[in-house]
């Protein structure tokens, strides 16, 4: 049974923002600092990644553990109410995120996923980042 009232887990959802997320700062803070310039959202490209680099051809996607369904993850864990809802919902975003994945790939675009549990571990996410847009 979930710990919050239904209408309090309503009112924390949709808090929940698609863009500008604590992760996806903390990422473009640390591409600014290594020198990288970049573009947000760019809505002509599939799924409107979060981080573009139109002359390297390449993109990356901040995406939060929960929302993602990153395996193994102690914060992708579904809560314990509505179980069928939140299943179909993670379900149909790594739906999307693997087709909107393919598709860039096949338009020649290079594809990095940094996921919100990557973020703390600053050095390996700047190797990460680093090899990735070499």
């Amino acid at each position: 049974m979930d710990r919050v009232s239904a209408s309090k887990r309503s009112e924390i959802m949709r808090k929940v923002r698609q863009k500008d997320t604590s992760a996806e700062l903390a990422v473009r803070k640390l591409l600014f600092a290594l020198g990288y310039r970049y573009r947000l959202h760019d809505r002509r490209l599939p799924g409107t990644p979060d981080v573009v680099f139109p002359g390297r051809k390449k993109i990356i996607f901040v995406h939060g553990c929960f929302w993602h369904g990153h395996e193994n993850c102690p914060k992708a864990r579904l809560p314990k109410s509505n179980i069928e809802y939140w299943s179909t919902k993670v379900a149909n975003n790594i739906l999307r995120d693997t087709q909107v994945q393919e598709e860039l790939r096949q338009q020649g675009w290079g594809v990095l996923i940094v996921w919100q549990c990557q973020i703390k571990a600053q050095e390996e996410l700047q190797g990460r980042l680093i090899a990735f847009l070499s």
